[in-house]
C-alpha cells in the first residue's frame, strides 16, 4: 500500500464516546490525592473515557511526568526531570489496592539522566504491588534503558507477569519518529527479556499511520516474533497536537483485522489490532484471554501425547 497524506478530518470509526461517570471522577480524585501520573492523561490517550469511566482501569506512569526524550509522536512533557520520588512505588501500590485491580499496567517516562534509567524504581514498584496487592497480576512497559542488560535484569527479577517494550514503528521511520532510540536496540531489549525470563510473557506495540507500508508492518511483525515476543498490539497513531508529526493515513478497521490474522499466522499467541488499540488497551482482559489461550494450547498438547506404557 502506497504512502499518502490523509485529510485532516477523522473517519467515522475514530469518533470517541464520552463517558465521564462516577468511576471517572473517582479515579481522577485518587490520582490527584496520591500525586500520581497516568499515561492516560499525560499522553492524551483516546481511550481515557472508556478505561476510567466504564472499565475503572488506569495505566500508571512512574518517575514523574517529564521525559528526557522528545519523540515526535508523544504528548508527554519533555525536559529535565525532577528528583526521583522514593515513595512513589508505595503510592502506586496503594492505589492498585484501593482500586481492587486484578491486573495493573505500569509504564514510565524515559530517564536517561539516571545511571540505571529508572529500572530500580520500576522494580521497586512491581515489588510494592506484589506486597500490597498480591492477587493482582502486573504488566510493565519500560524504556529501552539504552540497552543496559543490568537494568533490564533488575526489572525482570522483580517478577512482572508481562514485560513490554514498544518498537513503536517500522525500521525505516524510527529515526524520524523516535528520539534517541534505535529499532535494533528495541529488538535486543525484547531478546534479552525473553532470555532472562523464558517463562514470562513479552509484549510490544506498533503505531500505524506514520507513512509505513503494509509490507513494512509485516516485516516488523516478523522481527518481533524472531525475538520471541508473545503479544503484539497494533493501533492507529493520532496526532496529539499540531506540533507533533502529522498522520499520513488512517488505516481502516478491515486492514487492522487483516493484520490481526497475519499476526496469528506468524505465531503470536495474542494480538489486539484496531484503530483505538494502545499499549495498555484492555490490558486486564487481554491478560486473561492470553492465559485462557495458553491453557487451551497446553490441553491440546497434553491430549496429543502418546499414552505412557506401564
Amino acid at each position: 500500500m502506497s504512502e499518502q497524506v490523509t485529510s485532516r478530518r477523522k473517519p467515522e470509526w475514530l469518533k470517541i464516546r464520552l463517558n465521564t461517570t462516577d468511576n471517572y471522577h473517582y479515579l481522577k480524585r485518587l490520582m490527584r490525592s496520591e500525586s500520581l501520573h497516568t499515561v492516560c492523561e499525560e499522553a492524551r490517550c483516546p481511550n481515557l473515557q472508556e478505561c476510567w469511566g466504564a472499565l475503572r482501569t488506569a495505566s500508571f506512569m512512574i518517575l514523574g511526568d517529564t521525559c528526557t526524550r522528545r519523540c515526535r509522536f508523544c504528548a508527554v512533557n519533555t525536559g529535565l526531570p525532577g528528583e526521583v520520588d522514593k515513595l512513589e512505588p508505595l503510592r502506586v501500590a496503594g492505589a492498585v489496592r484501593n482500586m481492587k485491580l486484578s491486573h495493573t499496567h505500569v509504564t514510565m517516562v524515559n530517564r536517561d539522566d539516571l545511571p540505571d534509567g529508572g529500572a530500580s524504581v520500576m522494580a521497586a514498584t512491581v515489588r510494592s504491588i506484589r506486597w500490597q496487592a498480591p492477587e493482582c497480576s502486573v504488566e510493565v512497559l519500560t524504556s529501552d534503558f539504552m540497552g543496559s542488560e543490568e537494568a533490564i535484569r533488575a526489572v525482570v527479577e522483580s517478577g512482572p507477569d508481562i514485560i513490554s517494550h514498544n518498537v513503536e514503528t517500522v525500521r525505516r521511520l524510527t529515526p524520524r519518529v523516535r528520539s534517541r532510540s534505535s529499532y535494533d536496540r528495541s529488538l535486543e531489549f525484547l531478546r534479552i527479556a525473553r532470555r532472562l525470563a523464558p517463562d514470562r510473557v513479552t509484549k510490544s506495540s506498533i503505531m500505524l499511520g506514520l507513512g509505513e507500508s503494509f509490507e513494512e508492518v509485516q516485516e516488523t511483525l516478523r522481527d518481533l516474533r524472531s525475538c520471541g515476543v508473545d503479544v503484539v498490539n497494533i493501533g492507529q497513531y493520532l496526532q496529539p497536537t499540531k506540533n507533533h508529526i502529522p498522520v499520513r493515513r488512517y488505516w481502516t478497521p478491515d486492514e487492522f483485522g487483516r493484520l490481526k490474522d497475519i499476526a496469528t499466522e506468524k505465531g503470536f499467541l495474542y494480538c489486539e489490532s484496531g484503530p483505538f488499540v494502545r499499549s495498555s488497551y484492555h490490558a486486564d482482559t487481554q491478560f486473561k484471554g492470553f492465559q485462557q489461550h495458553l491453557e487451551r494450547l497446553r490441553a491440546a498438547q497434553a491430549s496429543a501425547q502418546p499414552p505412557v506404557s506401564s
